[in-house]
């Protein structure tokens, strides 16, 4: 197999072709999957009709092993792999419709995750990925230095706990989400990051799962994260993917914000989903 690397011309993302992978996958094929996703943030292999859910899982590991996922139950007969689904009818809050990077809330967050197409709608469904290498360096040197001394508190409070987004007055939805209290704890994460294979500096993170910051007020950290967040969004740091059927798409969660879009009103989406643990190995 010859892989193909297409760059999608936005802020991040590319289209990784020549490559069938529900086949085995040679170490040195890997190593240029790789490499190409720390240099695109964001790769979507299309045309994927024979990979299926042991597929998924073989890719998963050969890009480093199952992260942990909270708060999501499992699809049936697997552990590592849930459903992103919503049913036609359904008329409950869009999931994960603002900016995010996955599970920031642990102490050691996922490198990547991954999704693969298992029932697309004709319309809508784009995913917006924003990079937060690049929107880092447009920043000047002195607002550099001042984000880098900055540390974020992260919780799955707002989100995950009973009270939560997706608590106990959440009903309609057929995504398996699992609230409970342990979202309720706190983690600390600096706020600006290098990444841990390339040693690129990035924003790491928005409000949602940071909910303050060190030794600040909350109204000042609110405020800064709220500009922050403004400019971590700019159209200028932002891909657009378009989904297809037999597709998938992982992304770096180290260099790159994403959320949800709607439009598919009427239209049955569901995706499976696989999280990539923390890099294990040295920076760059």
């Amino acid at each position: 197999m010859t892989l193909r690397v297409e760059p999608s011309g936005q802020a991040c993302g590319a289209r990784i072709r020549g490559i069938d992978l529900s086949a085995p996958l040679s170490p040195d094929l890997m190593a240029e999957i790789r490499a190409a996703w720390l240099s695109h943030r964001v790769l979507a292999f299309p045309d994927q009709s024979s990979m299926d859910d042991d597929a998924l899982e073989r890719f998963t590991l050969a890009m480093g092993g199952f992260g942990e996922d909270p708060f999501f139950d499992p699809i049936d007969g697997r552990r590592n792999i849930a459903a992103i689904l919503r049913e036609a009818d359904e008329t409950s809050l869009l999931f994960a419709e603002n900016w995010h990077s996955d599970w920031t809330f642990l102490e050691r967050p996922p490198a990547g995750t991954c999704l693969l197409a298992v029932d697309i709608p004709p319309i809508g469904g784009d995913t917006l990925f924003a990079n937060q290498i690049a929107a880092f360096a447009a920043l000047s040197d002195e607002r550099k230095a001042y984000l880098r001394t900055l540390t974020a508190v992260h919780s799955a409070k707002l989100a995950y706990a009973p009270e939560g987004t997706y608590g106990k007055n959440d009903t309609g939805r057929s995504m398996a989400i699992r609230p409970d209290e342990s979202a309720n704890k706190v983690e600390a994460h600096p706020l600006v990051q290098p990444h841990p294979e390339t040693g690129e500096e990035a924003l790491f993170s928005t409000l949602g799962y940071i909910i303050g910051i060190q030794g600040m007020e909350q109204a000042e950290a609110i405020a800064l994260l709220s500009e922050l967040t403004q400019w971590q969004t700019r159209d200028e740091f932002v891909y657009r993917h378009v989904w297809e059927p037999d597709m998938l798409v992982i992304w770096d969660n180290r260099s790159v914000l994403h959320k949800a879009t709607g439009g598919y009103e009427g239209h049955r989406r569901e995706l499976h989903r696989t999280t990539i643990k923390a890099w294990q190995g040295v920076a760059v």
